[in-house]
């Protein structure tokens, strides 16, 4: 590969690669970035759905409380006393039991809600029981309460459908409510569960410690991501929220996926563009390379003969030669260099008209045997001088093509010159004409050097020569197998060769029989 091809890939890998590689980067870190802030923005939103969630049961607990104390502060009958609790319980519905009593457990009420009726009593021997064992809680949230601050907060114990929370109502006292876990939800936040959900989100509530499902608002898919918080006022229980139908992710994920598809056929098309703009720039400057060795390779093509023509003729002319012998062999001589610069210049000429499209065949009926066999008398004379061996073959029966007879004379001179030019040591040319067919042949065999393998599709280009070995280093212009390919195309006709290195090589015109 010469220079100036290599600076071309270099100079479109750098115009084409650094761009693919920048926006590759660019898009890549830009799609990153922009999707975590879209994460970031999204669990923003489902942990303060989750928060607002949890502010909505403990605002209900506490509204219980409020009730609670506001019944505690009432000195009223038992009776009456029944029925403000009987409002409690059937405002809280999932409340089972409470027990109220002072720090020192001696004014103790202990109140029972079931199958519809209230039980008062005086004391409840596992609620303080509870309180006793949790006593160091029950100290922190009188601590709680002496700063202005009332708190809630689950008391441990092994009930696994129970919840007791335990707060400080007012005038010193503390109150523990029983609550089904169960009708809580149901009850009491599923309808707030509901209302944030709606259409968009699925809201759930796990058992952490059982690993189970308590609720959901509709089916979860497992393949997308779930955001969970703890359920303040039930230890062990968590809220679940997850985007219904497609994520962010998924969003994220199909956009940068059509983004990539779009990045991939814009460089695509860059690379192909920059193929072919590649293909033409190096077709044009191999082009001009063949061109300038045409150039050089047709002036000394013509020089040699000229300078051999003039020598031989300015000897000639002063006279210098003694012997009409002598004088012959220059004559010889200066007409052999003639008409070897008069094949050069034909050759020339044909060029430049199949180059204009002036080149014009005069097709008529050809016995194709005469034509060889002229071509045969006048080259086997040339031949025996170069001490070549020259051997004709034709069959008997008469070949009639439809052609040009000068043009198939032409390619037939154009294969003998080469099979002379590029045989070294065996000097053989054979000439033979058969029938294959509905195909007439006319082969030309040498004993030469041969063709490489790989440049044998290449020879009947224009201006085309071998980059290497002996081919390479024989004189020539480059334009014999052009010329003669363009003579079979326009007989309809084709050319094959088969050349194998140091054994010589075999071309064959296919014309079709008349």
């Amino acid at each position: 590969m010469n220079k100036p091809i290599k600076k071309i890939i270099l100079i479109l890998l750098i115009v084409l690669i650094l761009p693919i590689i920048f926006f590759s980067v660019r898009e890549m870190t830009s799609l990153s970035r922009d999707e975590e802030i879209i994460e970031e923005i999204y669990r923003s939103q489902l942990q303060s759905i989750l928060f607002s969630i949890n502010q909505y049961s403990d605002d209900i607990v506490r509204s219980w409380t409020s009730h609670l104390t506001s019944i505690i502060e009432i000195e009223a009958s038992k009776e009456k006393l029944k029925k403000e609790l009987a409002g409690l319980f059937s405002e809280s519905q999932s409340v089972q039991s409470l027990y109220v009593s002072d720090s020192l457990f001696q004014s103790q009420l202990y109140a029972e809600f079931n199958a519809g009726s209230i039980t008062l009593a005086d004391n409840n021997r596992s609620l303080k029981e509870l309180v006793q064992n949790n006593f160091d809680q029950l100290r922190r949230l009188y601590s709680y309460n002496k700063s202005g601050f009332r708190k809630i907060e689950a008391v441990n114990s092994s009930s696994t459908n129970r919840l007791f929370l335990i707060f400080i109502l007012s005038g010193g006292k503390f109150s523990v409510l029983s609550i089904d876990k169960q009708l809580f939800i149901q009850k009491s936040i599923s309808s707030k569960i509901q209302s944030v959900a709606r259409d968009q989100f699925i809201v759930s509530i796990y058992d952490s410690l059982n690993n189970k499902q308590i609720y959901q608002t509709s089916q979860i898919d497992s393949e997308q991501r779930i955001i969970k918080k703890n359920l303040w006022l039930i230890p062990g229980y968590q809220l679940g929220i997850q985007l219904k139908g497609e994520t962010i992710a998924g969003l994220v994920k199909k956009r940068t996926s059509s983004n990539l598809i779009i990045f991939l056929v814009f460089a695509g098309l860059m690379l192909i563009t920059a193929f072919y703009a590649f293909r033409n720039i190096k077709r044009e400057v191999e082009l001009a390379q063949i061109k300038s060795d045409f150039v050089s390779n047709v002036s000394h093509e013509l020089r040699t003969p000229l300078a051999l023509i003039s020598m031989f003729a300015e000897t000639l002319e002063m006279r210098r030669v003694k012997t009409e012998e002598k004088k012959n062999e220059y004559y010889k001589i200066i007409s052999q260099e003639a008409g070897r610069l008069s094949s050069i210049v034909n050759k020339i000429l044909s060029f430049s008209q199949i180059e204009a499209g002036k080149r014009n065949y005069h097709f008529k009926e050809v016995e194709l045997n005469r034509v060889i066999q002229s071509v045969a008398d006048s080259y086997k004379f040339h031949l025996s001088n170069k001490g070549f061996e020259f051997i004709l073959e034709q069959p008997d029966e008469k070949l009639m093509i439809n052609a040009d007879e000068e043009a198939v004379s032409e390619a037939v001179i154009n294969l003998i010159d080469n099979a002379v030019k590029y045989s070294v040591e065996v000097k053989l040319v054979l000439l033979r004409l058969t029938r294959r067919n509905d195909n007439v042949i006319v082969e030309v065999e040498d004993k030469g050097i041969g063709i490489p393998k790989e440049e044998q599709q290449k020879i009947f280009e224009k201006f085309y020569r071998a980059s290497k070995g002996l081919v390479h280093d024989t004189k020539g212009t480059g334009l014999g197998l052009s010329l003669v390919k363009h003579i079979m195309d326009s007989h309809k006709g084709s050319i094959e060769v088969d050349s194998e290195q140091g054994r010589g090589s075999t071309f064959r015109l296919l014309f079709p029989l008349k």
